[in-house]
C-alpha cells in the first residue's frame, strides 16, 4: 500500500501544510478547492465561473492520482451567496449528471470575500467502471 500526496500549485497548500489530494490504496480525498487558476493566480469575478475554473482544477488533479470524475463517490459544494446556488447547481448537474455521487451543498462564509464556490471530493479509484445497481425509494 502506498500514501500519496498530490500538490497543485496552489501557495496556500506550502502555507498552511495540506495536500490538494491525499490518496490511500484507491481511496482519494480531496481538499476544499477553489476557483483560482493556479498558474495565472486570477480568480473570476463569477460563482459560475469560479466553479468552471474548480472543476478544471479538480479534474487535473484527480487525473494526476490515475482517476477521473467518475471516480467521485461524495461531493461538499460550498455556495456563499444562495442567489448563485441555481445557475452553479446546474452547471454542476451537467458535470456529474451520470455520476450522481452523494452530495452537500451548504451557504455560508468561505476563506474571504472573493471566494464564491469550494467543492470538496471524495473518489475511488476505479468506481466509475464498477456495474452500478440504480434503487429508488419513496421515504
Amino acid at each position: 500500500m502506498e500514501l500519496v500526496k498530490l500538490k497543485s500549485g496552489s501557495i496556500l497548500e506550502e502555507k498552511e501544510g495540506y495536500s490538494r489530494i491525499v490518496a490511500l490504496d484507491n481511496w482519494i480525498f480531496m481538499s476544499l478547492t477553489a476557483g483560482r487558476d493556479y498558474k495565472t493566480r486570477v480568480m473570476p469575478e463569477t460563482a459560475v465561473e469560479q466553479a468552471r475554473q474548480a472543476m478544471k482544477n479538480v479534474e487535473g488533479a484527480l487525473e494526476a492520482v490515475g482517476s477521473s470524475l467518475a471516480d467521485v463517490v461524495r461531493r461538499r459544494i460550498f455556495i456563499p451567496r444562495q442567489e448563485d446556488v441555481p445557475e452553479v447547481m446546474a452547471y454542476m448537474g451537467e458535470k456529474f449528471r451520470d455520476i450522481s455521487p452523494a452530495s452537500c451543498v451548504s451557504c455560508g462564509p468561505l476563506g474571504g470575500p472573493e471566494y464564491l464556490f469550494e467543492i470538496e471530493l471524495t473518489a475511488y479509484r476505479g468506481a466509475g467502471a464498477l456495474p452500478t445497481k440504480n434503487l429508488a425509494v419513496s421515504l
